[in-house]
């Protein structure tokens, strides 16, 4: 964990990421012209995903495409990402949030344009260290993206969010520790999730949603992340006022996935002070 007001370069788990990250961008970035092209080839506009989650009186879900996870290993290593994303869209979720990072997570960029058929608006998430990674997540069909706070420079982050603007995409900001909200906050970023997992020792905390959630104004979107298994830990998510959850490793081991995502939607809406 950082110092208080100094970002320095991640440790554990994270740190292993982000440097794998760069290294997978650094081969991407002779690929942008191609990129380009492909994205000027897209027709109309992906689905909102800020418009999703604001969509309704009740908690919105926002389900996640995921193999194998650092901690767990596999989940679902054959898991169909067609497949899987119309059964999130028919259990109810308001988004779909895709892993495209291939080696802890077995996921991959062509995911994206696959889980486009179910018709909602897609997260890449990733570990997103460059801007030829945004040109990726817009040119294969993405709405948003997630940057993570611990990951990036306060600096980089603010460049890669307008950035990713530029392109039309959304930007989910994620936060784990308070200075790291403080600093979200301060920027006026719109959409900030709030994980509960440490990402460098991994470790999961449902008191860090409970005490940084609240604090995030009415007029953002707060986000609920990690240690979702059943409503009941999403109920913890609806009394700290998050708007959204982002559920992965427990959907992956689902039978009854429809079900599964239903019975998180059905729950009310949180609320927060503005």
């Amino acid at each position: 964990m950082q110092e208080q007001g100094v970002w320095t370069p991640p440790t554990g788990v994270l740190g292993e990421l982000v440097e794998a990250a760069k290294g997978r961008a650094a081969a991407a970035a002779p690929q942008s012209g191609a990129l380009r092209e492909r994205l000027a080839a897209r027709s109309g506009r992906p689905p909102s995903f800020a418009a999703a989650l604001r969509a309704s009186d009740r908690l919105r879900v926002i389900a996640e495409i995921k193999r194998r996870s650092p901690s767990q290993g596999d989940l679902a290593p054959t898991l169909d990402a067609r497949a899987q994303a119309a059964a999130f869209a028919q259990g109810g979720a308001a988004a779909i949030s895709v892993l495209t990072e291939p080696e802890r997570f077995g996921g991959d960029l062509a995911d994206l344009p696959v889980a486009s058929a179910a018709g909602l608006p897609m997260l890449r998430k990733d570990f997103i260290v460059h801007s030829v990674q945004l040109l990726e997540a817009a040119a294969y069909g993405a709405s948003a993206v997630l940057l993570i706070a611990r990951a990036l420079p306060a600096g980089h982050l603010h460049e890669l969010y307008h950035e990713a603007r530029d392109y039309g995409l959304d930007v989910l900001v994620e936060v784990h520790a308070a200075s790291e909200l403080d600093a979200v906050l301060a920027a006026a970023y719109p959409i900030v999730g709030v994980n509960n997992r440490d990402l460098e020792s991994l470790r999961i905390d449902p008191a860090v949603g409970a005490g940084l959630v609240p604090r995030i104004p009415a007029d953002r979107l707060a986000i609920y992340e990690s240690g979702i298994r059943s409503p009941r830990d999403a109920e913890a998510a609806v009394a700290a006022g998050a708007d959204a959850v982002l559920v992965g490793s427990s959907l992956s081991k689902e039978t009854d996935v429809p079900s599964a995502v239903a019975a998180l939607a059905e729950l009310p809406r949180g609320r927060r002070r503005a």
